[in-house]
């Protein structure tokens, strides 16, 4: 037997709340500031903001699903 200290379980709550908040703020504002940026350059106002904005939010779920389904143990 090894004699191992676990974090408690509110540690690990709040660092698998931590995670989650960011797979789901990150991409959305790295999207929206980068078609926001490249609308400003190109003058194409409205369009790749919107494309950057469904990008970040795809790219926010994927990483959101494979962080909890490490945890919950659907790793494949």
């Amino acid at each position: 037997m090894t004699n191992e200290k676990k974090p408690p379980k509110s540690f690990q709550t709040m660092a698998i709340t931590s995670a989650v908040l960011s797979y789901l703020v990150g991409p959305v504002l790295i999207g929206v500031f980068s078609g926001r940026w490249l609308d400003g350059r190109f003058e194409t106002e409205p369009l790749f903001l919107i494309v950057g904005l469904l990008v970040g939010i795809a790219a926010g779920v994927y990483g959101l699903v494979r962080l909890l389904g490490k945890y919950l143990g659907d790793d494949q």
